[in-house]
C-alpha cells in the first residue's frame, strides 16, 4: 500500500470478545484485543480495550530485533532502560518512564516479542485522568496469546503491512 490510511478501524463481534478484525482500507487482518472485551470506560486494570478514536502517536522497535521497516514514519528503537508509568496517582501516570523506576510500571524492553514493534497512542493522555488507563498501545500478538490487557495487537507479518500504510495522522477506531 502507498496511500496514507487516516482510520485503522477495529471491531470484535460484541464488547466480551477478545478476538477481533483489524480493517486497513479494504483488507482485514486478525487481531486481539483486551481480555475482558472492551469498554467505553477505561480504567486501570480492568482488561479492557477502550472504546474511541485513538491517534498512533510515536511508533518503537527493538533494533536488536526488528530493523527494516517500509513506512513514512520516524520510528524510535527501545533502550533496554524504556518503560511506562501505570502508578494510579503518580506525576508520571500513563508516560513514558526510564528504569529503574520506585513506582509501578510496565518494562517496555521484554523477553517476548509483544513489543518487538509498537505504537503509543493517545488514550488518556490530554487531559491524563489519574486511574483512566495506561500503556494503551498498538502492538505485536507474542507468542501464544490469546488477549491483551487492553491494547489492541497483531501478528509481525500485517503489523509491517499496516505500518507502511500509516502517516501521523493515522488514528486507531476501536468501535
Amino acid at each position: 500500500m502507498t496511500t496514507a490510511i487516516t482510520y485503522i478501524f477495529v471491531r470484535a463481534i460484541n464488547s466480551n470478545v477478545h478476538r477481533g478484525v483489524l480493517q486497513l482500507g479494504h483488507r482485514s487482518f486478525r487481531c486481539i484485543l483486551g481480555k475482558n472485551g472492551q469498554t467505553f470506560f477505561k480504567r486501570e486494570g480492568d482488561g479492557k480495550s477502550p472504546k474511541g478514536r485513538w491517534k498512533l502517536e510515536q511508533p518503537y522497535f527493538r533494533q536488536d530485533r526488528q530493523n527494516r521497516f517500509k513506512t513514512p514514519l520516524k520510528m524510535k528503537p527501545l533502550k533496554p532502560n524504556d518503560g511506562w508509568c501505570d502508578a494510579k496517582g503518580h506525576k508520571d501516570y500513563n508516560r513514558k518512564i526510564r528504569l529503574p523506576f520506585v513506582a509501578s510500571h510496565e518494562n517496555l524492553w521484554r523477553d517476548d516479542t509483544a513489543y518487538d514493534l509498537l505504537f503509543t497512542t493517545d488514550h488518556n493522555r490530554r487531559p491524563r485522568v489519574q486511574g483512566g488507563g495506561s500503556a494503551i498501545f498498538f502492538h505485536l500478538i507474542r507468542d501464544g496469546a490469546t488477549f491483551t490487557e487492553g491494547c489492541v495487537a497483531l501478528s509481525a507479518r500485517d503489523m509491517k503491512l499496516v505500518l507502511a500504510a500509516c502517516s501521523k495522522h493515522t488514528c486507531l477506531v476501536i468501535r
